[in-house]
């Protein structure tokens, strides 16, 4: 998504094993990584000694992973296993063939305690031609700030006016849940037979799409 600045280039190759040993994901996760995945290169590390930005609230560095993929898709467990992992931001690159796509989650210092890192919500972008010119990173003043750049560059909602990064987010998965939601009633209101439980069920589904419309705008 950017051209990243050559001096932070980090450019090794991470073992699927190191990713094992500190987010212990179960069988069927270390499946998905095997069929999935061929490798995982830690390509740059946005850091003050690298870009020459300060560390603040907690982002002392962001992370670029490459991986090649095996297959088109990749199951979101094992993202999360990734950045379970390592305990920094993470923005991740993904190709396939001559493809490539782009993947981030909105991680954050827990509020309990500042050493823990919570996960809020994941993203990821079309495939696209893998050949293209790239912008170069967002004027920032520090990595906290760069952070929320990339975060929104990332996020497939517009920002509301004054909107702080930590409430956008929370309104993207608020909708996420509600369009599930909607999806789960539709498909109920459907197989519905009962006339009066259908007419329940619809203004339901109006108050929900009412809702919907309202965190769009």
């Amino acid at each position: 998504m950017f051209a990243y600045p050559k001096q932070a280039e980090f450019n090794r190759v991470l073992p699927k094993s190191k990713i094992y040993a500190h987010a212990k994901p179960g069988k069927a996760v270390k499946e998905l990584f095997v069929s999935q995945i061929g490798e995982i290169v830690w390509k740059y590390k946005l850091s003050p000694e690298t870009i020459n930005l300060p560390a603040r609230h907690g982002i002392t560095e962001i992370q670029v992973f490459e991986i090649a993929l095996k297959t088109e898709e990749l199951d979101e467990d094992v993202l999360r296993t990734i950045d379970k992992a390592i305990p920094f931001p993470i923005l991740f690159q993904l190709s396939h063939g001559d493809r490539i796509r782009f993947a981030t989650s909105y991680k954050r210092p827990s509020d309990a305690d500042s050493s823990k890192w919570v996960i809020e919500a994941s993203f990821v972008t079309d495939w696209q031609p893998g050949r293209q010119e790239r912008p170069p990173l967002p004027v920032a003043l520090d990595l906290a700030s760069l952070y929320e750049h990339l975060i929104r560059r990332h996020l497939p909602l517009p920002q509301r006016s004054g909107e702080g990064l930590r409430d956008h987010v929370a309104r993207f998965t608020t909708i996420a849940a509600k369009e599930k939601e909607c999806q789960q009633l539709e498909a109920r209101l459907n197989k519905e037979k009962q006339f009066n439980r259908k007419v329940e069920m619809n203004a339901e589904l109006r108050t929900l799409r009412q809702e919907l419309e309202s965190l769009y705008t």
